[in-house]
C-alpha cells in the first residue's frame, strides 16, 4: 500500500511538471505571435510589394545607372534586403541595385508552389517586370542562388548581361567534389510558428546576425533582422527549397554559363584541399567563361563574403563593369 501511494505521488509530481511545461509553452507561443503581429506593424517593408502568382513579393531598389544588378540571396538568409545592405549601398553609388526577396524570405509571403529552379526563376522575372525593371541584368547570386543564375543565364541569355557570384553554389560542384546535396529536416519549419526561433534569438542572437565589425550594420537593421528571423527563419518554403536542391542540381547539372557571357566569381581563400588537390578555386576555374572580362577573385572571409568584404567586392565589380563597357 505504501509503495502504491509513493507511486501515485510521483505520478502527480511528473504530471504537474508536464502541465507546467505545456502551460509555459502555450504562454510563450501566444506571446511570440502577439510580438510578431506588433513587429510586423512596427517594421513595414522597406521596398515595394508586387503581386506574383497571387502572393506579395518584396522587392527593394536603390541607386541609378546604366546597369541593373540583381542581388540573389543564399538559402535561409532571413531578410536579404537587410543582409545585403552594406554591399548594396556601395554598389548603388554607380548602379541600379535590386534585391528580390523570394517567397519565404524577408517581407515576402509564403507560397504553396514547389521550390523548383523553374518556379523560383520565373517568380524573379515576374517581380522584375512588374516593377518595370528591364534587362539585360547583371545577376549577382550568393550561395545556392548560383544554381538559379545558371538556369536563368541558359534559358534567358538575352536577359542576362553578366553574372557575378559571391561564393556561389554551381550545379557541377557536387560531381566535382563527389558530394551529396544537403537536406533539411521538416521539423525545422515549425521553429518560427511555435516561437522557438524567437526563444533562440533571445538566448543567442549572434547566430542569426551577420558576422561583421561594429557599425557595419545599423541598429535599426539589426532590430529588423532579429524580428524577421523570429517570424520567418527556416519556414516551410526554406525547408522545401533546401530539400529541392538535389533535384534542381540534376536539372542543371549539364549546363555551364554561356561561353561568351562575362562571369566574375568571388570565393574564399582556402587552405583546405581534397586528397586530389581540389578546392573551390580549382572548381571555379572550370566554370569561368571565355569572355575577356571573366575573372575569379579570392578574399579572406566567411561564406557570406559581403558581410565583411563589401568594399573590395564593390571595387572589383566596378572594374568588371568598366571592362564590360569597353567591350
Amino acid at each position: 500500500m505504501e509503495k502504491t501511494k509513493k507511486t501515485f505521488r510521483l505520478w502527480k509530481v511528473l504530471r504537474n511538471i508536464f502541465l507546467m511545461i505545456v502551460a509555459a509553452f502555450v504562454i510563450w507561443f501566444l506571446f511570440s505571435n502577439v510580438m510578431a503581429a506588433f513587429e510586423q506593424k512596427k517594421y513595414p517593408p522597406i521596398g515595394e510589394l508586387v503581386e506574383v502568382e497571387g502572393k506579395d513579393m518584396h522587392i527593394y531598389i536603390k541607386g541609378e545607372g546604366d546597369n541593373t544588378i540583381v542581388l540573389m540571396s543564399g538559402l535561409g538568409t532571413a531578410a536579404p534586403a537587410l543582409d545585403f545592405e552594406p554591399l548594396l549601398n556601395e554598389l548603388a553609388k554607380n548602379n541600379k541595385v535590386v534585391v528580390i526577396e523570394g517567397f519565404g524570405y524577408g517581407w515576402s509571403d509564403l507560397t504553396e508552389k514547389e521550390r523548383t529552379v523553374e518556379n523560383i526563376v520565373e517568380e524573379i522575372r515576374t517581380a522584375l517586370k512588374k516593377s518595370n525593371i528591364h534587362g539585360p541584368y547583371i545577376l549577382m547570386p550568393h550561395s545556392v542562388s548560383g544554381i538559379y543564375s545558371m538556369y536563368f543565364a541558359n534559358v534567358y541569355p538575352e536577359e542576362v548581361k553578366a553574372v557575378i557570384g559571391i561564393d556561389p553554389t554551381l550545379p557541377k560542384a557536387l560531381a566535382y567534389f563527389d558530394e551529396t546535396a544537403p537536406a533539411m529536416p521538416e521539423y525545422m519549419s515549425y521553429l518560427a510558428p511555435t516561437g522557438l526561433a524567437r526563444l533562440a534569438l533571445y538566448i543567442s542572437s549572434e547566430y542569426f546576425l551577420p558576422i561583421a565589425a561594429d557599425g557595419t550594420y545599423s541598429e535599426e537593421n539589426v532590430k529588423m533582422t532579429k524580428a524577421i528571423s523570429a517570424w520567418k527563419v527556416y519556414n516551410k518554403n526554406i525547408v522545401a527549397e533546401a530539400n529541392e536542391i538535389e533535384n534542381n542540381i540534376e536539372k542543371t547539372a549539364e549546363t555551364t554559363f554561356p561561353r561568351d557571357m562575362p562571369v566574375l566569381l568571388f570565393t574564399r581563400k582556402e587552405d583546405k584541399e581534397t586528397e586530389d588537390g581540389k578546392n573551390m578555386l580549382t572548381f571555379y576555374e572550370t566554370q569561368v567563361t571565355d569572355s575577356p572580362a571573366s575573372k575569379i577573385v579570392t578574399l579572406e572571409g566567411h561564406h557570406y563574403l559581403h558581410w565583411t568584404r563589401y568594399q573590395e567586392i564593390s571595387k572589383e565589380v566596378r572594374a568588371f563593369i568598366e571592362m564590360l563597357a569597353g567591350d
